[in-house]
């Protein structure tokens, strides 16, 4: 909790000059100090404008970590985006390896429906290959979070998400080197270990951390072997000119406990189908920027980066209805199946922002350029071996596909910010999308004439928004902008032997629409935004059954959609006492997601789907939350509630064998955080998950890691010493 001094000076003189009466007395007060300390917040807004961004006008919400009672250690995504209204959290594995959370009724998978970025550099692994961010950043190096949504994907990107940007911690620049050791252990034989070292010497700030984590998991079978490292150097060459340069890596291997049925499920959902399955991606982010402030108003931004590393998975990849035993025959289990990606990302974006006098305001335009360079070579259905440990060894060196996709992509953008008077501000905005995609290789089962494949990519897109200050603390905003979505490797080439795709598959395109007002009275704050989601051509994986009675999913458009809905945030903070303070706040989403147009085939038939809802999208997300702050402690409690959904698009209520589809029943899980700051230098901080140790899962996924129910965690908990300790040497 930063302190801060209020001084209020009092003074008083004598009118030697004025005639006063007898009965007035002129007194000099001695100057009072008020000594007091500022609660921060954990939710906030960006600046309308910030660095050669623009955000004014745009629904946005800011994540301070450092002020949240969370899990960070386990990236728990309900507790971190818990005041984000509307925030759908899928539970892939309790450890956190991943971030899969997704707005507005899009997709969760490694958040690819977002433009992922650290210290606004892009993460994603190949936005026209693999958009997923493989990327796992140690939350304990991130100071805040911020969240874009759909509107302002003008000027970073094209994602119907919006763009997710993580903000890192800095050294003290009042410090040659200042420590930070984060420790924690927990249930699952969890054990953690965050070191940072940072500070100032002269022109240069530098910050570098290392991070470790070994977890079993809830489930059988299951295990996390965890590690990161970053380093940035930042050298301030003029007062108007700063370079940075900075790498981060992480690297994972999660051993993967397989796929359950409901029966499974209902019977004990700590167990495990597989033992011999692995997944573990390595990735690379070396980043260089300049930031040149070329006069008052102007500002030059040049950020050159790449996402570099590989997503190897070892598989026996079947159904759960297909069991992972010793064959008689050779008293061995099967070949597993090999899948190896190379990522190989470029991405130079220049940005400049320049503000102008505009009548008797400040007007703001923002210009650049971004281009890029991707080349994915992937090498999958590989024949592995029959043994139990992550090996990659190949016993038949032919894959089954072996395929390079490179894409070129140029972008050019710019959007105004016009400030037409103190109440009222305007947005608009253009973005040109051109570029090509180019698949060459081999697939083994595929006709020669499906390889190589060309895909264009043009796309003009334009957005608009506006913000109006009705009071001094109440603002109204809105505004619309176009998205697409290209077509990925995954809509491409089916990624397992039991996956199809629709050889009419084609890119998808749409828009965000959104109106909202945000402020506050007295000890309550809001943020409250209607909006609605267009998406044409839809991606989408349909589970079917062959003639032969073999279960296979289909890739393909499904149809148009449109999620409408209402994102209500609304605070209340008191101050009982001048050491305690009560906050009790909702974030709720209310959502409406359906399809307007499409069919699809079911057997022999075609099915109509207009009308039904779009999976994954439950009605209701409702996060509450009850926050209490006395002296140095903390206690906070978090009921997170889900509403059913639909696992596929034809709104399946009859269970299958394998658990791929079905509905997902509704879920509401209760959290307990605290944390005591014993000094300045230590702070312990606790989390109870799941505390009433609910049996649920959030998604029967169709594709990775396997078609079937994944469970959530049950009861489990985590303690963390905090210890951050400086020289003494100021600079």
């Amino acid at each position: 909790m930063k302190k801060f001094l209020a001084v209020l000076p009092f003074f008083y003189t004598s009118l030697i000059s004025a005639q006063v009466s007898d009965t007035t007395k002129v007194t000099a007060l001695p100057m009072v100090t008020i000594a007091g300390s500022a609660a921060p917040s954990s939710i906030g807004r960006l600046e309308p404008i910030a660095g050669t961004y623009i955000f004014d006008g745009k629904k946005n919400e800011v994540i301070s970590l450092t002020h949240s009672d969370v899990n960070i250690t386990d990236k728990t995504g309900r507790q971190i985006f818990a005041k984000v209204p509307g925030v759908f959290v899928y539970d892939m594995d309790g450890a956190g390896n991943q971030v899969n959370i997704a707005t507005r009724g899009l997709d969760p998978h490694r958040g690819w429906e977002f433009n992922i970025r650290k210290d606004g550099i892009l993460t994603n692994s190949d936005m026209y290959a693999y958009p997923a961010s493989h990327y796992s950043i140690p939350m304990e190096s991130v100071e805040r979070i911020e969240i874009v949504r759909g509107t302002g994907s003008l000027q970073y990107g094209a994602q119907f998400g919006g763009m997710l940007n993580y903000i890192s911690k800095e050294g003290d620049p009042s410090r040659a080197a200042s420590f930070e050791n984060y420790t924690t252990i927990g249930s699952f034989n969890l054990l953690s270990t965050y070191n940072a070292l940072g500070g100032k010497i002269g022109r240069f700030k530098y910050y570098a951390y290392m991070a470790k984590k070994s977890r079993d998991g809830f489930r059988q079978n299951e295990h996390t072997d965890y590690g990161a490292e970053g380093v940035r150097v930042e050298y301030e060459a003029h007062k108007n000119l700063v370079f940075r340069v900075e790498w981060a890596r992480s690297k994972y291997l999660y051993r993967i406990p397989g796929p359950l049925s409901d029966a499974m499920f209902d019977a004990d959902p700590t167990q495990a189908t597989r033992s011999r399955n692995y997944f573990s991606p390595t990735i690379h982010i070396p980043a260089f920027t300049a930031k040149w402030s070329i006069a008052a108003h102007t500002q030059l931004q040049w950020v050159s980066s790449a996402v570099l590393g590989s997503r190897n998975s070892v598989l026996f990849d079947k159904p759960t209805t297909i069991a992972d035993t010793i064959v008689t025959a050779t008293r061995a289990y099967n070949n597993r199946q090999v899948d190896i990606d190379q990522f190989n990302s470029l991405t130079n974006e220049i940005r400049l922002l320049q503000q102008y006098p505009l009548g008797k305001q400040q007007s703001a335009l923002v210009a650049g350029v971004q281009w890029m360079n991707n080349n994915l070579h992937r090498t999958q259905l590989g024949k592995g071996t029959t043994g139990s440990d992550y090996d990659l060894t190949l016993v038949d060196p032919v894959w089954g596909r072996d395929i390079r996709f490179k894409t070129q992509n140029v972008a050019l953008f710019a959007e105004n910010n016009f400030v037409i008077s103190n109440r009222l501000t305007a947005n608009i905005g253009a973005r040109i999308e051109m570029g090509e995609s180019k698949m060459t290789g081999t697939i083994v089962y595929y006709p020669d004439n499906k390889v190589p494949l060309n895909i264009k990519h043009h796309f003009p897109l334009l957005g608009g928004g506006m913000r109006y200050k009705a009071t001094r603390l109440i603002d109204i905003y809105g505004g619309c902008s176009q998205a697409y979505r290209p077509m990925i490797f995954k809509d491409i080439v089916p990624g397992s032997t039991f996956e199809k795709v629709d050889e009419n598959i084609k890119d998808a395109d749409g828009y965000n629409l959104e109106l909202g007002t945000r402020g506050g009275w007295k000890n309550i704050k809001w943020d409250i935004t209607g909006f609605l989601l267009r998406y044409n051509n839809r991606f989408g994986t349909v589970a079917l059954t062959d003639e032969l009675g073999n279960f296979y999913t289909l890739r393909t458009n499904i149809g148009h959609s449109i999620t409408k809905g209402l994102e209500v945030f609304v605070q209340g903070i008191w101050n009982m006492n001048r050491f305690t303070q009560f906050t009790v706040f909702t974030s709720t989403s209310l959502m409406d997601g359906r399809y307007i147009s499409g069919s699809l085939k079911q057997g022999n038939n075609n099915i109509d789907i207009a009308g039904n809802k779009i999976e994954s999208v439950p009605n209701v997300i409702s996060r509450n939350g009850l926050t209490i702050k006395y002296r140095k402690m903390s206690l906070t409690a978090l009921y997170s509630y889900t509403s059913d959904s639909y696992a596929d698009a034809f709104n399946t209520t009859t269970l299958s064998a394998t658990g791929a589809v079905g509905v997902v029943p509704a879920y509401g899980i209760l959290d307990v955080n605290t944390s005591i700051r014993i000094s300045e230098k230590i702070q312990i901080k606790a989390s109870l998950n799941n505390a009433l140790n609910q049996n649920y899962f959030t998604k029967r996924p169709l594709f990775y890691p396997g078609p079937g129910i994944w469970p959530s965690d049950g009861r489990n908990g985590t303690v963390s010493v905090v210890w951050q300790i400086g020289t003494t040497e100021k600079l």
